[in-house]
């Protein structure tokens, strides 16, 4: 954008930070500080105890609780057959919006649940998990107003959690952060499916690989490219991403959606993370131009956001999920269950329980099932258009041969050893959405561009 557009769209910004919540139905259009957030989703949680289940995943480095509230017919352990999805927000503290919009969706749910059967199903056939801020320092240090850049992007340690990640691609020796550990033990007592993180600064839905190196061929293109397309156009056309003129002239993105190298490079981010060594999809959503725009702003939000991130959630349910069982019925945990010609870097593994979730879209397909020591044996089977919204296809396989004694799963010896990645203080690329004040920057070497994800 141009020096005067940015004056227009800064001049006017206002900021204010609630007070106590007077009741869990009663949440304002506000921006809510860490201390209210908490107080919310604890009354949540004490007014729907039968779908709700809150917990702390660990602490930030101030000592503030990462709170997140699960809903689901059974909140509290995972339940065969139901997958696991997540929303993580506000992981640069000053990219705000998703913050909000994730208190108004978790009001929206359990308040519709009994009214609405959309609702009702959803969270009768998901456990859902909703993190509303990781990074609760960032968003209690941010400068509002302010739609660009400002220190509340880090944590307090400043460093940029989605730089922090272990990475394929690129291995680096930073420490790793409170908060990012918290979520990297979080996936690993989980079995996420289906993710996604919010960001503001762009309107974008982009997708994996966020990083690449010579070693693949096509750079940043993942074996599972069809399915994140599809990911990031259920959430761009349901909430109007696809519009040509993106947040200034020189983004222009088609449908909404990237590839998020094609994008620009990002080293140690939490989406391929989650789609590397945790086995689950997960999309970065650019949900705002502004990365913290005025209070007034939020209710509007939320109305063009509310049918996406309904219509998102459902997309845990695509393909086809089952158990994998010895001749004797006993689950085998720890094989490798993947379609043919869509290998993982991280080959994808069965759980504790012998369960497998793959992500496909309708189509025929050619599963390959490896036992630890044995074989491997090929299932072929065919997923229909129009299959039922809230379940995957049910596909169990039964490996022929001995019996199976159970392992704990671990990870595959092709998979790239976790390693922490560097900060990146003081290196951060451009975002593209800044490139006209690129000039612009150069007789003012003191400002601080913005970045989104």
């Amino acid at each position: 954008m141009d020096l005067a557009r940015f004056s227009r769209t800064v001049a006017p910004l206002g900021f204010f930070v609630v007070g106590l919540l007077p009741s869990v139905l009663g949440l304002d259009f506000g921006y809510h500080s860490s201390e209210s957030l908490e107080k919310f989703l604890k009354a949540v949680n004490q007014n729907y105890p039968s779908i709700t289940h809150l917990h702390s995943i660990g602490k930030s480095v101030a000592g503030r609780d990462l709170w997140v509230l699960v809903l689901g017919r059974f909140p509290t352990k995972h339940t065969i057959g139901i997958p696991e999805f997540k929303y993580v927000a506000n992981m640069h503290g000053d990219e705000v919006v998703a913050r909000e919009m994730l208190l108004h969706l978790i009001e929206y749910l359990v308040t519709e649940y009994g009214k609405n059967s959309e609702i009702e199903q959803i969270i009768n056939s998901t456990r859902i998990h909703i993190l509303p801020s990781m990074n609760p320092d960032g968003f209690e240090a941010s400068d509002p107003p302010n739609c660009m850049f400002s220190n509340g992007r880090f944590n307090k340690n400043m460093f940029d959690l989605n730089r922090n990640f272990p990475d394929a691609f690129e291995a680096n020796t930073a420490e790793i952060q409170p908060e990012t550990q918290a979520v990297m033990d979080w996936m690993q007592n989980e079995n996420f499916v289906l993710s996604a993180n919010f960001h503001g600064g762009a309107m974008v839905a982009s997708f994996p690989y966020d990083n690449s190196n010579s070693a693949i061929a096509a750079k940043g293109v993942t074996p599972d490219q069809d399915v994140f397309r599809h990911l990031a156009k259920t959430y761009s056309l349901n909430a109007n991403m696809s519009r040509s003129d993106g947040c200034d002239d020189s983004n222009r993105f088609e449908d909404g959606i990237t590839n998020g190298y094609s994008w620009y490079p990002v080293k140690g981010g939490m989406q391929d993370y989650n789609y590397i060594w945790g086995q689950c999809f997960e999309i970065t959503l650019e949900i705002s131009c502004c990365k913290y725009p005025p209070a007034s702003s939020l209710q509007n939000f939320w109305a063009i956001n509310r049918p996406a991130l309904i219509k998102y959630m459902k997309q845990v349910h695509l393909g086809v999920k089952g158990q994998v069982f010895d001749i004797r019925r006993n689950p085998i945990a720890n094989a490798i269950v993947e379609e043919v010609g869509r290998s993982h870097i991280c080959p994808y593994r069965t759980n504790q329980n012998g369960e497998y979730y793959l992500l496909l879209l309708p189509g025929n397909y050619t599963l390959n099932v490896t036992v630890p020591g044995s074989k491997s044996i090929t299932q072929k089977l065919e997923l229909p258009a129009g299959q039922q919204l809230y379940s995957a296809r049910n596909y169990d396989i039964v490996y022929p041969g001995p019996t199976v004694r159970a392992t704990s799963p671990t990870q595959a010896a092709s998979c790239p050893k976790a390693v922490s990645v560097s900060s990146n203080n003081g290196a951060m690329p451009l975002k593209p959405t800044t490139f006209a004040l690129s000039f612009l920057a150069t007789l003012l070497p003191t400002m601080v561009l913005p970045q989104t994800h």
